[in-house]
């Protein structure tokens, strides 16, 4: 996923008080766990088809990003709207770009909550951030390739990144959860570098990440202040409809590695279109 181009750069409240390590009630999955009742009138749904969610979204927001404003502007596709307003003589091709990535909004804030629910749920942390990391590192070529046009590209890192020192941030909140300074800086930290490093949605992606999970007892204050802190991208607090849906079930069994090679393929799937267009 990539951030708005017109939103602070990277492409989604104070850290007072640390979150107790999680209880056997609160690791529990599915309707019987008062976090996960859904909003009353709409269906639940379970963790894969809240992926696929992500996934699709994802998938527009760099449809647009990479064959769309390629259309637009060649690889000057991270233009502001300002800059794509003037652009009257496709002003059909404009309206498409900017519903694609609003729609796209929805996107991280889902894999940030996903992400959260993983690590309450997950037998090895570890593992799970040696997954990231390996994936990252996979995706950064196509990532470079499709978004740069380029295969090395230093100054901004694809959204693995991100997401795994949101990871770190939450198992220094998990760590430091007796002191509260210790909280705020290793967090602080974890944020600074996604920040140094040029991530995806960069400092602000990780302390996104951290807010969900310190929030995660309370569907309430997690919807409130997570929509809140994303209000400066427009469309992005919708994605908390589809999240108050998941019911804390995975769904069928799927290979553990599907959704992760998703994204690297994606990105070479729409760099391979840009090329002839």
């Amino acid at each position: 996923m990539v951030g708005r181009s017109d939103a602070p750069k990277t492409g989604a409240s104070a850290l007072s008080k640390a979150a107790p390590s999680a209880s056997p009630r609160s690791r529990q999955r599915g309707p019987a766990n008062p976090r996960y009742q859904g909003i009353t009138g709409l269906p639940l749904i379970n963790g894969n088809v809240l992926k696929i969610i992500a996934i699709l979204t994802m998938l527009i927001d760099h449809t647009a990003v990479v064959v769309v404003g390629t259309l637009l502007f060649g690889h000057s596709y991270n233009a502001g709207f300002d800059q794509l307003l003037m652009s009257v003589e496709s002003s059909d091709l404009l309206v498409t770009y900017a519903l694609m990535r609003m729609i796209g909004r929805l996107s991280f804030p889902i894999y940030a909550f996903l992400l959260v629910e993983g690590f309450v749920h997950t037998h090895s942390v570890k593992d799970y951030a040696m997954r990231l990391l390996l994936f990252g590192c996979i995706s950064e070529i196509p990532f470079d390739l499709a978004v740069f046009g380029t295969p090395f590209y230093w100054d901004y890192q694809n959204v693995y990144f991100t997401l795994a020192l949101g990871l770190a941030a939450m198992c220094c909140i998990r760590r430091f959860r007796e002191s509260q300074l210790r909280t705020i800086v290793s967090v602080g930290a974890c944020c600074a570098a996604a920040w140094l490093l040029g991530t995806d949605y960069g400092a602000f992606g990780v302390f996104f990440i951290a807010l969900l999970y310190f929030t995660r007892r309370s569907v309430r204050w997690q919807t409130i202040l997570g929509a809140a802190a994303l209000l400066w991208e427009t469309t992005a607090p919708l994605a908390f409809l589809p999240i108050r849906m998941y019911d804390g079930t995975r769904g069928t069994q799927v290979p553990k590695y599907l959704f992760y090679a998703f994204y690297p393929l994606h990105l070479l799937v729409l760099w391979a279109i840009s090329c002839v267009l």
